[in-house]
């Protein structure tokens, strides 16, 4: 019952904030299906004491939720182990470009995560001052302005030089941040074999770098943004799933 409580309510805490990505609604199916199974413990266990089947099928289920869950322990131990090979790669790499990947603009806003993306953006600005700042993004769903607008006024408010941004505005994938953003790249003289900064939040490092080296980014370095606490572990569990399709679909 605990952990079904704890499940659903940060499922439904996220919700009201407009996430509902599958790294929240499976924590709160998740959830709801451990209260239920609570409050029905003694029906379940009596329905199950004259039922061989029922028992077997009872216990073939929690030695399959076990195998997930430990399968999902093995990817975020994975995944950590590689965000933390990236750590400072590309501070002494000769950038010619910083490239920041989109995420949420609710009201036309940059979410917590969206701004740890672009505050990592403006260190490696500082520290390559010639590289060029590529934000990239589309229009959000309810939203009228871009992603990449959204990204250019925060970093213009923050100070960087407005002639430096390069704002790619129709993309809804990480595959099509880098593609929206090739030709603006290339009209300043970076091209696919440039060294490349590619700033993202952690979790998705590994499958950005995957997704730019297969569209022939040979110098993409991926940047880890830390993301927020409270959303965390639900984009982390988000990424499980998401480098599974990516995989299967061929796409890293």
């Amino acid at each position: 019952m605990l952990a079904g409580v704890v499940l659903l309510a940060d499922a439904l805490a996220l919700m009201g904030q407009g996430f509902f990505m599958l790294g929240v609604t499976l924590p709160g199916v998740l959830g709801l299906a451990l209260c239920a199974l609570a409050l029905s413990w003694h029906r379940v266990q009596a329905w199950l004491s004259g039922r061989r089947w029922g028992r077997l099928a009872w216990r073939a289920g929690w030695l399959l939720l076990a195998v997930w869950v430990i399968s999902v322990a093995v990817f975020w131990a994975w995944l950590a182990q590689q965000v933390r090979q990236f750590e400072g790669a590309a501070h002494a790499a000769p950038l010619k470009a910083i490239v920041v990947l989109g995420s949420g603009t609710p009201r036309a806003q940059p979410s917590p995560a969206l701004r740890a993306r672009l505050d990592k953006a403006r260190e490696l600005a500082t520290l390559h001052p010639q590289a060029w700042v590529v934000v990239s993004g589309g229009v959000d769903f309810g939203e009228t302005l871009s992603e990449g607008q959204v990204m250019g006024n925060y970093l213009r408010e923050q100070g960087m030089a407005p002639g430096r941004i390069l704002q790619e505005e129709r993309s809804t994938s990480t595959e099509l941040n880098l593609q929206y953003s090739l030709p603006l790249m290339q009209a300043q003289g970076v091209g696919l074999d440039s060294a490349l900064a590619v700033v993202t939040s952690d979790f998705h490092t590994v499958r950005a770098q995957r997704i730019a080296r297969k569209m022939g980014f040979t110098q993409a370095i991926p940047v880890a943004a830390p993301t927020p606490l409270y959303i965390r572990y639900n984009a982390w569990l988000r990424e499980y799933f998401a480098m599974a399709s990516s995989w299967l679909l061929r796409e890293v």
